[in-house]
């Protein structure tokens, strides 16, 4: 199975312009993001793909690959979507470019979804241990049924009576915004029209479920660092 993936890039960020250029600790964060995911044991190759020519240059500059992309997508999907058609992948990761610091591990572990045959999109969660994070509604929430695959993802809090970590109370999963497609699958979503819960929640995955397709999560440790903002730039911590 040949698994490639994909770090969707763009410099037109509104909160933070340039953002994937960022220096951090002497490196940009695209080469950082890069450079993480590379080390992934099951990823076939690693592309950057962009609608930026200063963040084509800096991917090239230090070895990696890289492909223009249109500067007309919506999302990362959509821009994950154009790079996938023109490759030879059975399976497709989309990394956040925001995320300097992914670590490695989590990649794999979306990987492995992938040995199901049946698995068609698969994403990464982690149980929340904190009140300020249940109650952010930009920290994306979700609940599963009992195979683990995703039943609702909402910025509001939704629980999940029962876990195996948790059998007799009240746990609530963070997501974790890390996909993995099925490519022939990424080709079929990335066709679909936005729907209205999609709308509502202002979340794109709610437009997968509604159209029947299955999300299987599996479950991480690790709490990321995404830098969204110059502050979180600033509060970065290695």
């Amino acid at each position: 199975m040949k698994i490639t993936g994909i770090i969707p890039s763009r410099y037109a960020s509104t909160r933070f312009p340039g953002k994937p250029l960022a220096d951090i600790g002497g490196k940009t964060m695209i080469r950082r993001v890069y450079e993480q995911a590379s080390k992934s044991k099951f990823l076939t190759e690693v592309i950057v793909a962009t609608d930026d020519e200063r963040i084509f240059k800096e991917v090239e500059s230090f070895g990696g690959k890289v492909m223009m992309t249109s500067p007309e997508h919506k999302n990362g999907t959509e821009r994950c979507a154009e790079v996938a058609q023109h490759i030879d992948a059975d399976v497709i990761i989309n990394i956040q470019g925001d995320e300097p610091f992914i670590e490695p591990i989590q990649i794999d572990t979306l990987c492995e979804c992938f040995k199901d045959e049946s698995t068609q999109i698969a994403t990464l969660v982690r149980v929340i241990d904190w009140d300020d994070e249940l109650r952010n509604p930009s920290r994306v929430k979700v609940v599963l049924n009992n195979f683990h695959d995703a039943m609702y993802f909402s910025r509001s809090i939704i629980p999940n009576p029962v876990s195996h970590y948790h059998r007799d109370e009240l746990v609530f999963y963070l997501h974790v915004g890390i996909y993995g497609f099925r490519k022939n699958t990424l080709m079929e979503v990335v066709k679909l029209e936005p729907t209205q819960l999609e709308i509502t929640e202002s979340l794109e995955q709610l437009r997968w479920l509604e159209n029947g397709y299955k999300i299987k999560c599996a479950f991480t440790g690790h709490t990321g660092t995404a830098v969204d903002t110059l502050e979180d730039l600033e509060n970065l911590q290695f």
